[in-house]
Formats: C-alpha cells, structure tokens, sequence
C-alpha cells in the first residue's frame, strides 16, 4: 500500500512548553493507526497539527505527497481532504443532523443539496438513524451525536480520518456504539489516525499503535508487539497502569 500520511521532526510548543519533540510517523492508505499514551503526551496536539489547526515550529507534514505544513497552502482545501472527529460531538445545535451532514458537502465540495442528502441518508440509514435525520442533536443520546459526527466527516469522502479520543465523552453505556463504526469504518478500507484510551479496542483494531511519551515516539509497532512484548520500561509501565480498566491482559516481561 502506499503511503498516505508522513510526518518528519514534527515540533511543536506552547510558549516555554516543548508538546511535540520530534515526532516521526508514516500512515499507509487503509491502515489504521493508534496513537496511545498518557494524558499531555502529544497525541491530541498532533491530531491538530496534521489537520493544520496548529502551526508547527519545525519539520514537514506530507498529505498524498504534498507538503502541507507549507505556510504558503491553503488550509480549507486540504482539511476537505480530511475527516476530523474530536472528544466532544462539535454538532452544530441549531442545525438539523442532516444539515450538519450535508454541510461541508453542500459548502466545501460544492455538491447539490440533492446530492449531498442522498449521500447524508444513505450513510444515517448505515448506523441506524435516518428516522432522526430532520431531529436536532440535542434530542439524541452522546452516543448518537458522536455516531453522527462520525458520519459527518466521513460524508466528504476524505482520504484520512482523525480520530480524538471519540469516546472519552461518553457514559459508558455508549461507548460501544461508537466503537462499532469506527470498527466497520477499518473494515472497509478507512485510513484512521485515531488518539485512543482504549486499549483493548487499540489492540482489537489498529494495524499499528504507537505510544507517545512527553512528545516523543517511545515506541511502535503491531498491537501484539506492543501490548504482547513491549521494548521499552515506559510502555511495559503505562500499559501496567492502564491494563486493569481495559481488560488487557498484563504486557508480557522483556
């Protein structure tokens, strides 16, 4: 598969605070990556760096091959190309879940209303809410706002898909459903980037995880390199601290 997503001696800091120290990654076309690690370790800061919602202070960002961390690019064509769901639904209140489907594809992509809502129904029909599609979010349960989200940005056909710890805001009742689409999404060939707490789901899902420590890479590989035989004393110590509300099974000693 080739490559769709590479990031080199990526930097990045909030005044004296140095968030990102040099974070290299590649992401092949219909992988799906997890990044995993300790609150204030990078992951969500580097979600927002590929989406150019954060300026970088050092290294590249390639998209397809095309330097988007150039600051001569626009930003608005390059995020079409990119789906980003975050921790809290982000569902505009006064707009219907089909209105907030259709959006970016009726005013980024410029597709007719028609078109963009065949799209928007068909893909609400997929994940059980088409009866909901003139409802407004505030009538849906958290796990069907972050399920429409979801669906929100994929609506656009992008190439990538960010993820940002889609179900930390969820009763955990909910948490399940939306855990289902992420997993239907990699079974049909998604590119994700996803910022993750949920190992057993990391484990069950990514083709690679990566564990981010104080901005740094510490270490990567398949989830049963990682969670089976981690290298590194910090990982084998953050899944040992995890371990127990995921129901992974302790790392195995190296």
């Amino acid at each position: 598969m080739s490559e769709l997503l590479r990031l080199s001696g990526i930097r990045k800091s909030f005044g004296d605070r140095e968030v990102l120290r040099g974070i290299d990654l590649a992401v092949a076309e219909g992988d799906v990556v997890a990044l995993i690690g300790a609150s204030g370790s990078g992951k969500s800061t580097l979600l927002r760096v590929v989406n150019l919602l954060e300026p970088i202070d050092d290294g590249q960002v390639l998209l397809g091959g095309e330097d988007i961390s150039d600051p001569r690019v626009k930003p608005d064509p390059v995020r079409a190309r990119i789906g980003v769901v975050f921790q809290h639904f982000n569902l505009f209140p006064h707009l219907s879940v089909l209105d907030n489907v259709t959006l970016a594809s009726r005013h980024v992509l410029r597709r007719s209303r028609g078109d963009a809502e065949r799209r928007a129904l068909d893909l609400l029909e997929r994940i059980g809410l088409a009866e909901h599609a003139r409802s407004y979010p505030d009538r849906l349960s958290g796990g069907q706002q972050q399920r429409v989200a979801i669906v929100r940005a994929i609506a656009t056909d992008p190439d990538l898909l960010l993820l940002d710890e889609v179900t930390s805001a969820l009763d955990p009742e909910l948490v399940g459903e939306v855990l289902e689409l992420v997993r239907e999404l990699a079974r049909a060939g998604t590119t994700i980037l996803m910022a993750t707490h949920e190992m057993a789901f990391a484990r069950d899902v990514a083709d690679r995880v990566v564990f981010l420590d104080g901005g740094l890479v510490a270490e990567e590989g398949t989830p049963d390199e990682v969670f089976g035989s981690p290298r590194e004393p910090r990982t084998r110590e953050f899944l040992a601290r995890v371990g127990g509300r995921t129901g992974l099974p302790p790392a195995a000693e190296t």
